[in-house]
């Protein structure tokens, strides 16, 4: 018996599935970005009349609303069955695992929070990385064992 994995959950070895993805990325993530600002609007909304409802203790999460509707975004987009949010279908890209499982919400988590920690840190170097490596592969896509491909 043998398996045949979903081309989408095995990471290929053909050079034409990285070809451009690192300024797909940067376009995606500004669309995926202007969708989830648009996203907090009604989630503030939501959170406003949950506040009176928890007379007030709702307005506590104001602060972190942004990171709130973000996470959710991406766990649910990135972790889905498409492997990749609205920016990155717009792009035509999509994230993989190297070891060939299917991204999960919790990878999507953990890619998503590495990815804001090392831009705050790194912010230029970031994408100089994808330059230099193998797949265009940036610094929290090896730490988290994630490829970038194109699915268009």
């Amino acid at each position: 018996m043998t398996l045949t994995p979903n081309p989408l959950y095995a990471a290929p070895d053909d050079w034409r599935a990285y070809s451009g993805t690192l300024s797909r990325r940067v376009f995606a993530f500004i669309l995926d970005y202007v969708i989830i600002l648009l996203l907090c609007i009604p989630a503030a909304v939501i959170l406003f009349f949950l506040s009176i409802v928890t007379l007030g203790l709702g307005f506590f999460l104001y602060p972190a609303l942004f990171v709130i509707v973000a996470g959710l975004y991406f766990g649910f987009t990135v972790g889905g069955s498409q492997q990749a949010s609205f920016g990155m279908r717009a792009m035509g890209i999509a994230i993989i695992r190297v070891d060939g499982q299917p991204m999960d919400f919790l990878t999507a988590i953990v890619h998503l929070a590495l990815f804001w920690i090392l831009n705050s840190v790194l912010t230029p170097l970031i994408l100089l990385v994808g330059l230099f490596t193998e797949r265009s592969r940036l610094i929290h896509d090896f730490l988290v064992g994630t490829v970038t491909v194109r699915t268009a």
